[in-house]
C-alpha cells in the first residue's frame, strides 16, 4: 500500500462509515463445489481430499473468488477482505497443505487486489481497500484440547508466530491495503497474530494500518479465553491497532451491548461485522438483509460504528441493505478517553 493509499484510507473513515464486505464462505456454498471443483487441475493428484479448503479455491477457482468480491463491490462495499481465514500453515495442515500456504495468500491478495482497483476506476471518487485477512487458526494457545490434562496446548506461541508471519508477509506480497486480524477467540492467539504482523512489517520495510476483530463466544459477553469486551481491548491496545472491534458471534441483536462497551473505551475506531442473526438448525441463517439492516441502523443512529460489514450468513444483499441503513448517519467519533493504568485479567483493571 502506497503512503497515498494509507492517507485515502485515513481520510475515507473520517468522512463516513465505512462498508466492508460480507460472508465468503456463505458465498462459496452458492456454486455447490465437489471434490474436482476445489482441486481444479494444479491438485487434481493431491494426496487427500481438499473439498471444503474454501482458501485454496484462490489457486484453483480464482474466478469464483473474483466474482463474489466484484458482487460486494458492486453493492457498495469499500473493503473487501481476501480469501484467507485458514491459510496459515497450522490450519493448512488439515489438508496437508503446509507447503501452499503463503502461495495462497499471494494469490487471494492479489485477486482481492485487482477486482478493488477494477472497481475503483469505475468509481474514482469511491476508493476501494483489501484487507488481509489474518484468521484464528483451529488451535487455542490459552485453553488445553484435553480436558484430563489442563496444562497441555497444542500449539506454541512461537509456531503461531511463525505462521501468522509467514501469511502476512504473503498478503503484503499480493497487494493489500490493511491487516485484519479476525475473529479472535483466543486472546493470546491475537497476541501472538500482533507480535507476528509487526514483525513482519519490520522485516519487509512496510507498515501497514491493523484491524483486530474479536469474537463472543457466549451470550455472557465473554470470548473464549474468558474475557468481556472491555479486557480484551485493553489486551489489544498496545498493537495501537488502526481499529478494534467484533465480528461474527451471535448477530446484530446480542452483539450490541459487547459493541457498546468496547464503542465507549476505545481510542481508535470501532468496526463490527456481525452473523445474519443465529443459525437454524440446518445451520443456515435465516435473518433477511432487512432485518439484519434494521438492526444495525440502530448501531449507526447511535454512534458507536465506524466500519461495518456482515459475517456467516450475509450476503451482497444484505451488505446492500446495511449501506443504505448507515448512509445517513455520521461515523462515531472517537471519544477523549482519560489516561490510565489499564490492565487486563478476564475484566478489566483501571488505575488512577
Amino acid at each position: 500500500m502506497s503512503l497515498d493509499r494509507i492517507e485515502k484510507f485515513k481520510a475515507a473513515v473520517k468522512e463516513r462509515i465505512l462498508i466492508m464486505d460480507g460472508a465468503m464462505g456463505t458465498m462459496i456454498q452458492r456454486y455447490k463445489l465437489d471434490e474436482a471443483g476445489y482441486r481444479g487441475t494444479e491438485y487434481a493428484k493431491w494426496n487427500q481430499d481438499v473439498k471444503g479448503n474454501n482458501d485454496l479455491l484462490s489457486i484453483t477457482q480464482p474466478h469464483i473468488i473474483k466474482e463474489i468480491h466484484s458482487q460486494y463491490l458492486e453493492v457498495g462495499a469499500d473493503i473487501i477482505g481476501t480469501n484467507t481465514f485458514n491459510a496459515t500453515t497450522i490450519s493448512m495442515a488439515d489438508y496437508s497443505m503446509e507447503s501452499e500456504a503463503y502461495k495462497i495468500n499471494v494469490a487471494a491478495a492479489k485477486i482481492a487486489r485487482e477486482t478493488a482497483d477494477e472497481w475503483e476506476a469505475k468509481t474514482p471518487e469511491k476508493p476501494r481497500f483489501v484487507a488481509g485477512a489474518v484468521g484464528p487458526t483451529n488451535r487455542t494457545a490459552s485453553i488445553s484440547p484435553d480436558v484430563n490434562n489442563p496444562g497441555y496446548r497444542n500449539v506454541t506461541f512461537d509456531e503461531l508466530v511463525e505462521a501468522y508471519k509467514s501469511q502476512t508477509k504473503g498478503l503484503i506480497e499480493g497487494g493489500v491495503d490493511i491487516i485484519i486480524i479476525e475473529t479472535i477467540f483466543d486472546t493470546l492467539n491475537a497476541k501472538a497474530a500482533g507480535f507476528a504482523v509487526l514483525s513482519a512489517f519490520k522485516e519487509v520495510g512496510r507498515e501497514l494500518p491493523v484491524m483486530i476483530s474479536g469474537t463472543i463466544t457466549d451470550l455472557s459477553g465473554r470470548n473464549l479465553s474468558g474475557q468481556t469486551p472491555e479486557a480484551f481491548y485493553n489486551s489489544m491496545s498496545h498493537l495501537n491497532p488502526f481499529s478494534i472491534g467484533l465480528n461474527c458471534s451471535f448477530g446484530a441483536e446480542h452483539l450490541r451491548p459487547a459493541m457498546q462497551e468496547i464503542s465507549a473505551v476505545s481510542n481508535v475506531y470501532v468496526s463490527a461485522y456481525p452473523n445474519a442473526g443465529l443459525p437454524n438448525e440446518m445451520g443456515e441463517y435465516d435473518e433477511t438483509p432487512e432485518e439484519m439492516a434494521g438492526k444495525i441502523e440502530g448501531w449507526a443512529k447511535d454512534g458507536l460504528i465506524n466500519l461495518i460489514g456482515g459475517c456467516c450468513g450475509s450476503t451482497p444483499e444484505h451488505i446492500a441493505a446495511i449501506a443504505k441503513a448507515v448512509a445517513p448517519y455520521p461515523p462515531r467519533q472517537i471519544p477523549e478517553v482519560p489516561v490510565k493504568m489499564r490492565l487486563s485479567g478476564l475484566e478489566p483493571f483501571i488505575h488512577g
